[in-house]
């Protein structure tokens, strides 16, 4: 488990650009240390947030892009191309724009596939990580280089939502999760062993909508009520905010060269 690191930007708009600056960097290092990088992406309004900032960064082409394994952290389970799937909204902000190797984009499954319920859409996705796990990983899911979660106003991650059985989960890596308390309420899910996996964690909020959210996941709660609080990565774990997402942290929190 690694302790927080804080970094708070002015506005959502220079986070994204930071974060996205912070990615290439970690990509093209990890490439150039093992041959590929690993990334896991995250939906929401931050997380295409970063997508597009990156498509518009400059040294966007340092990235080898053939050379990058890209995975989900969740999925709205829902047809394939729907508008609402987090990976529809990410080809559109960055995927379609770069040269991906198919082989190495890891969708999970859509509601019109070979998987007619949730909860076997995730046993699939559980399989194809484990595939791609190796030796040196230690478990049932590869080291990821970066982890991107977007943290919720009520504190989730994924769609791990505080109280609901996908947070309680300590076995499998991916879960279906129905009943989600924002819609859509089915959903497909990396949980939070899968998560820890990672060699980092960036979790992004910006809007003063996120504040609260912020300061309970940062001051001691647990997971089961705050899942982000129980988000972190193996060697580093990154919380990436703007002011407002940062406004209610306790002063001994906030980080001292933050505007």
């Amino acid at each position: 488990m690694s302790t927080p690191q804080i970094v708070v930007h002015r506005d959502k708009e220079l986070m994204a650009q930071a974060a996205a600056a912070r990615l290439i960097t970690k990509i093209v290092d990890a490439q150039a240390a093992r041959g590929s990088a690993s990334v896991v992406l995250t939906g929401g309004r931050n997380g295409n947030g970063l997508l597009a900032a990156l498509a518009a960064a400059p040294a966007r082409d340092a990235v080898d892009w053939s050379r990058l394994d890209l995975w989900w952290g969740d999925e709205r389970f829902l047809p394939q191309g729907d508008p609402e799937r987090n990976a529809t909204q990410a080809r559109e902000a960055l995927l379609d724009a770069v040269g991906l190797d198919p082989a190495r984009v890891h969708y999970m499954p859509a509601a019109d596939g070979s998987h007619d319920d949730a909860d076997a859409a995730a046993e699939a996705y559980a399989a194809e990580l484990a595939k791609a796990a190796r030796p040196e990983d230690h478990g049932p899911v590869p080291s990821f280089d970066v982890l991107l979660l977007g943290v919720g106003p009520d504190t989730h991650v994924a769609s791990l939502f505080p109280e609901m059985p996908g947070v309680r989960e300590t076995e499998r890596t991916v879960v279906g999760v129905h009943g989600a308390p924002k819609p859509p309420p089915t959903r497909v899910s990396l949980t939070l062993p899968a998560i820890r996996a990672a060699r980092e964690v960036w979790l992004l909020a910006a809007g003063e909508d996120k504040a609260n959210a912020v300061a309970l996941a940062l001051s001691g709660a647990g997971e089961i009520q705050a899942p982000a609080a129980g988000a972190y990565g193996r060697s580093r774990t990154l919380w990436l905010l703007d002011a407002a997402a940062a406004a209610r942290l306790p002063r001994d929190l906030y980080p001292p060269a933050s505007p």
